[in-house]
């Protein structure tokens, strides 16, 4: 039952009784923290409770769908369907100016695109040549450091006119976290890195209530079973530049998303042949496409997820499966999905900004990994400083360029990922200059025979 390479408990395609299952899914669930982007989401566009409520519904549920879709039908490995952070900033930028059904038809096309990659298996070669493994480390690292601006700007917000409750709410529930995490790599205590999130928030949220900064009023007015429906925002509207931008950053997604892979093909021991590439993206497109039908958001495959599989060493598909379940189910409950969207947003942030930090790390981690020479050093240092540099772009400058370069510009992250893209292609490696050292030395020596 077990796996000898990688010493699994439980195999890929081992069962696992139907009570363990739910309690293991459970767990990876709690892993996810998928509740923290459509949070943002909601936040940075303004949307109204109700409105909010429905968008993490629908995170929930179409997270759900295309968990089952990867893990049986087309990639058959163990990964979790949840929303991708590359895309936040952008999707929040698209929706404050031209409303979530432009986000949607954003969505769309690049969804369908993915799936062409796949099905006319041009991925594993895209795969081969664009990403390798320590590009998407970098894209992770480039994720995380982007993405802080973001949380801080959350936490020292007066939006609600109240920016000491604000500040106070955030640093309580980030200095909550940062203990949990210390407290848990001192002592290595499980049900204290699956809760950390969680308790945090909590903790958050009392201090939001001390501050008078939280009402669970509105949550009596929620039903406790609604079933999804389609456009709720209104029918797609396709704008090119929205398109493209979104596009774009499905391309950086898949970085992030291969990587993941990688993670969760190395843990569970199977291999990642072209064919299951290709079948992956497919899966991956598919369930975009349907997160978008449902005004969801761009998905990618979670990494804490794989990190859930190598602790427990539980590989089973099954388990994932009833995560996926359970996503589902919960995506049903707009009772529930109302107490979240009552958090209020700077205890999120708070949150979030030691989550951009861990990103950082895990991608550092990855990045360490690989063979660092100086070519690679300078494609890494020249994209972290380039990240870095976007963020400081004013809104004054970005608004003297057309709505594409805007958007590609309000992200930090698509920005520092397309430019370690570009270097990682364009800069020759170590080899092509020994050879071509080679070739002139050759060269330089059959030219002075013959002049002999």
């Amino acid at each position: 039952m077990g796996d000898e390479k990688t010493k699994l408990i439980v195999g890929v395609n081992d069962k696992v009784p139907i009570g363990q299952s739910i309690v293991l899914g459970i767990q990876h669930l709690l892993s996810m923290d998928l509740y923290v982007f459509p949070l943002l989401l909601a936040s940075l566009v303004g949307l109204n409770f109700a409105d909010s409520t429905f968008l993490i519904q629908m995170c929930f549920f179409t997270c759900g769908i295309a968990t089952l879709i990867q893990t049986f039908f087309c990639m058959k490995l163990p990964v979790v369907q949840g929303a991708s952070f590359i895309c936040l900033t952008a999707l929040a930028s698209i929706g404050a100016a031209k409303g979530m059904d432009t986000v949607a038809g954003g969505i769309i096309p690049g969804a369908i695109i993915l799936i062409l990659l796949g099905a006319t298996g041009l991925f594993a070669k895209f795969v081969a040549r664009c990403i390798p493994p320590y590009i998407g480390g970098l894209v992770i690292m480039i994720v995380g450091l982007s993405l802080s601006t973001t949380a801080v700007s959350g936490i020292a917000s007066n939006d609600n006119k109240n920016l000491a409750g604000n500040l106070v709410c955030g640093i309580v529930s980030a200095v909550t976290l940062l203990i949990c995490t210390v407290i848990e790599y001192r002592t290595h205590n499980r049900a204290l890195s699956v809760f950390s999130v969680l308790i945090s928030i909590i903790v958050g949220c009392i201090a939001a209530a001390f501050m008078g900064d939280i009402s669970f009023a509105s949550v009596t007015d929620a039903s406790w079973f609604q079933l999804p429906s389609m456009f709720h925002f209104g029918l797609p509207k396709f704008d090119i530049s929205s398109i493209a931008i979104v596009t774009f950053l499905y391309f950086l997604v898949l970085c992030e998303t291969t990587g993941t892979w990688i993670t969760v093909a190395d843990v569970t021991g199977e291999e990642l042949t072209d064919k299951r590439y290709n079948s992956a993206v497919v899966g991956m497109g598919v369930g975009c496409l349907i997160s978008s039908l449902f005004s969801g958001t761009p998905l990618t495959g979670y990494s804490s997820n794989a990190g859930v599989i190598s602790i427990t060493k539980i590989g089973s598909r099954q388990v994932i499966g009833v995560c996926g379940g359970l996503l589902m189910v919960l995506g049903l409950c707009p009772k529930i999905m109302a107490v979240l969207a009552c958090i209020p947003g700077a205890v999120i942030n708070g949150v979030f900004l030691i989550i951009c930090q861990i990103l950082i790390i895990n991608g550092f981690k990855v990045v360490r990994q690989q063979r660092i020479d100086s070519r690679n050093g300078i494609v890494i240092g020249l994209s972290l400083a380039v990240t870095i540099g976007s963020m400081g772009i004013s809104s004054d400058v970005t608004a003297m360029f057309p709505d594409f370069v805007q958007y590609f510009l309000s992200s930090g992250t698509a920005v520092g990922a397309l430019t370690a893209v570009i270097l990682n292609l364009i800069l020759p490696s170590a080899g092509k200059i020994t050879a071509a050292r080679t070739t002139a030395t050759s060269s330089s020596a059959q030219g002075k025979a013959e002049a002999e």
